[in-house]
């Protein structure tokens, strides 16, 4: 399933940016305003991930698509040694396949200069802006999950708020990074692109943005944990993530409230 969620991610990343950064498409032509193109990326894009943690799939398997999402749980005890140590390969699976099949489906479009798959790269004030850049989208999207998706007010809006903020990020972002948060994404970008350039800060800086949203998160709490590893709560699907007895009957207690 995580696998599969990365593989929508990435084919719709592709389909997206050919259609608004191709120069023989007509919409690159009908909206010619980078930030426009941008905030048109992200709307899309947010709305797609907030479909994804909703699916069915995103409802079993917790909707992280992102092995640094994966980790910071992990971190914060939510998973199993075996589940967070396959998670990621299957994350990075899923995502090289939808760029593969962006490919055949759009008979090598994305590969145009102007796309070219989608790539992450530092932006014009280099590694060092996007490395902070990447770190801290990264830290503001894991604390935003976990602060929002453990207050029961709100917790059914988190899939809500990661959409947004992919949103405003991809929109204001990216010229500084790529907007990635996501080393499965870059790499499989990357990959294609054959584009290698700085490829580390895409593994490096999310991983610790979110690893330090996680210690922000339990220094607030009193080193209490989280609930679930699930971006989504309001489902009925089983839950594979740990939890202690008495996040349980939390977690119980949350979703009798959602079915009402």
């Amino acid at each position: 399933m995580e696998a599969g969620e990365l593989a929508i991610y990435m084919f719709s990343t592709c389909l997206l940016a050919t259609l608004l950064q191709h120069p023989a498409s007509p919409v690159r032509h009908a909206v010619r305003a980078d930030l426009s193109r941008r905030a048109l990326m992200g709307l899309a894009m947010g709305t797609i991930i907030v479909a994804i943690i909703l699916s069915p799939w995103g409802q079993q398997s917790g909707g992280h698509f992102n092995p640094a999402v994966t980790f910071a749980f992990y971190r914060l005890g939510k998973l199993k040694p075996w589940d967070a140590l396959l998670y990621p390969p299957a994350q990075f699976a899923g995502a090289i396949v939808g760029v593969a099949v962006a490919r055949y489906v759009l008979q090598g479009a994305p590969g145009n200069d102007a796309v070219r798959y989608g790539v992450t790269v530092p932006g014009m004030y280099g590694k060092a802006v996007a490395f902070l850049a990447e770190a801290s989208i990264s830290f503001v999207l894991m604390t935003t999950i976990l602060f929002v998706s453990n207050r029961a007010v709100l917790a059914r809006y988190t899939p809500y708020f990661v959409g947004a903020l992919y949103a405003v990020f991809i929109t204001f972002e990216t010229p500084l990074s790529g907007m990635s948060m996501n080393p499965a994404r870059t790499l499989a970008s990357a990959l294609q692109a054959n584009s290698w350039h700085a490829l580390w800060i895409y593994f490096i800086a999310p991983t610790l943005g979110m690893l330090a949203a996680t210690e922000v998160f339990l220094h607030a709490r009193g080193r209490l944990g989280p609930f679930c590893a699930k971006l989504h709560h309001a489902n009925n699907k089983p839950c594979i993530f740990r939890h202690d007895s008495s996040t349980a009957r939390t977690v119980h207690t949350y979703r009798k409230k959602f079915r009402r």
